[in-house]
């Protein structure tokens, strides 16, 4: 769902049966069912993520989603969005190293590199990443004077504390929903 098909922050949590503020609404009377357990909610337009269970925000955080951009070359093309919908916590790395993918030589206009080993960069995806499928993840960053903006390729990145926090509140098989 983009953020252009609500009116408000709110509907957009509402969607998911939650809102960033307590609730506006009595679900149980409304025949709604809430998510049920801990779930994590990404608001793209806001750069925002939460980690809710029912209507109780466990952790409100600063992050940095996909820029939009298009990068094209020849006959490739890439565009660095965050998905939108639903997915799930499949699995968390401690101390991940990030495989370059082409782009990200293609984007500064260096050459593939022949040998996979020189495609590989340590320390840059913070302490821990969180895999929700298609290669995008949710980790840390460098660049922690980024976050609050659109900013990325695609993943979603947190400061140091925060990315602890959410690996502490979220075990695997928690619900994300980015919008």
């Amino acid at each position: 769902m983009g953020a252009s098909a609500f009116s408000s922050p709110e509907s957009r949590f509402e969607a998911y049966g939650a809102s960033p503020a307590p609730a506006k609404r009595d679900l149980s009377k409304s025949g709604e069912n809430p998510p049920r357990g801990r779930i994590i909610l990404i608001d793209t337009a806001e750069n925002r993520l939460y980690v809710r269970r029912g209507q109780r925000v466990l952790l409100d955080a600063l992050c940095a989603t996909g820029s939009g951009h298009r990068l094209i070359v020849g006959d490739r093309e890439w565009t660095f969005d965050t998905p939108r919908g639903e997915f799930k916590i499949e699995y968390v790395t401690e101390f991940p190293v990030w495989r370059k993918p082409d782009w990200a030589f293609v984007e500064v206009g260096e050459p593939l590199p022949a040998r996979d080993g020189d495609r590989m960069e340590y320390g840059v995806l913070g302490s821990f990443a969180l895999g929700i499928g298609d290669g995008y993840y949710i980790h840390g960053t460098l660049y922690t004077r980024l976050l609050g903006q659109n900013v990325t390729h695609g993943c979603i990145r947190l400061s140091e504390p925060d990315l602890n926090k959410l690996v502490d509140l979220a075990p695997l098989g928690t619900p994300v929903f980015i919008f």
